[in-house]
């Protein structure tokens, strides 16, 4: 009876049955990003281009954790070691050319995120998430404690001054030009993690997230398919972290630390995991209430802050964007429909 009402409904019924809410949100962010600059006075244009950035780097926590289910409380120490590389061949080097720096950044972090990786989850034994969780914590927090008593590094006051990204002869500065080339960017890998995430590998991913059990019982090598994915999000947190570190100009041991580390996790908590999407508007929103709150509400900011995340996980678990998005379409449809197959079929 179901099937028969469905095919002799209207086709705007049909159309509106299957219409995704999720490219809606995504082009509608798009062209909100692609038009603010125009809006803004060019400090604050300056302010948004660090979102970006961040918004990039949540971006590779909702990988890590909204796909494999990898509590990385150290994804800041593949951010802050990329930064930090990148600062280097600027000081030592004189080396400031974007297509050396950058693709060196996300090396970096793919380096960094391999190495950790494999010693947390390619064991002998199964890692448990409070094992992976915690070693990630204290990775990120012993490279916090080794930035600031390592003299060659800045120590306490990091590297000021790092010279502008160039491209050819023309200094890539803050503003404008800086803000469209990080949204480029954000643009490609966002394009990237959404093929992943909905092919094979990401239908493992899928399932992964939902039932580890089962995918491992189906005889997936669960532990490979969390290091390939754990190396990937610490790949696009390198990224991240070369951008900023050229567009701030300076780095510092707190890139490295926990607090950056947990500032992410509830990026991706609020705006909502396992969407991609959603870690983008969670680190929009969070950086620009946090900048309006600070500059109207100085001495009470952070409680403010503080009341409103909580009041989102406690009744919103998925993010604000399960305010718009279904669980159907954030956990992924893979394959035809089968009316569409029947639909197909001669």
């Amino acid at each position: 009876m179901a099937e028969n009402r469905f095919d002799g409904a209207s086709p705007a019924r049909q159309v509106v049955a299957r219409l995704k809410v999720l490219p809606i949100v995504e082009g509608l962010v798009l062209i909100a990003a692609l038009v603010l600059p125009l809006f803004l006075q060019d400090y604050l244009t300056v302010f948004a281009t660090r979102v970006i950035i961040l918004a990039l780097f949540a971006l590779s926590f909702d990988l890590v954790w909204g796909y494999a289910g990898i509590m990385s409380f150290g994804q800041a120490l593949f951010f802050g070691s990329a930064g930090y590389g990148v600062a280097l061949m600027a000081r030592d080097l004189g080396i400031t050319s974007i297509f050396l720096v950058l693709p060196a950044g996300t090396l970096i972090g793919l380096a960094a995120s391999l190495l950790l990786g494999g010693f947390l989850l390619l064991g002998r034994h199964r890692s448990s998430v409070i094992f992976v969780a915690l070693g990630t914590l204290t990775g990120s927090y012993a490279a916090d404690r080794l930035a600031r008593g390592w003299y060659y590094l800045g120590g306490q006051n990091g590297i000021p001054s790092i010279p502008s990204m160039s491209l050819g002869s023309y200094d890539i500065t803050e503003g404008p030009v800086y803000y469209y080339l990080a949204l480029g960017i954000l643009a490609v890998v966002y394009l990237l993690c959404r093929f992943l995430v909905r092919s094979q590998f990401g239908l493992a991913l899928a399932g992964l997230r939902e039932n580890e059990q089962r995918i491992a019982f189906f005889g997936y090598k669960v532990q490979h398919l969390k290091a390939i994915v754990f190396a990937v999000g610490g790949t696009v947190a390198g990224l991240a972290g070369s951008l900023y570190a050229f567009h701030e100009g300076f780095v510092w041991p707190n890139l490295v630390g926990v607090v950056i580390s947990t500032q992410v996790v509830l990026y991706v908590l609020f705006g909502g995991s396992g969407t991609l999407i959603g870690a983008v508007i969670g680190a929009v929103i969070i950086e620009g209430v946090s900048f309006w709150l600070s500059d109207n509400y100085r001495e009470i900011w952070p409680i403010i802050l503080g009341v409103l995340l909580l009041l989102v996980i406690l009744f919103r678990p998925l993010g604000l964007i399960s305010f718009v998005l279904g669980e159907r379409e954030r956990v992924g449809s893979f394959g035809a429909r089968p009316e569409e197959k029947r639909n197909a079929a001669p």
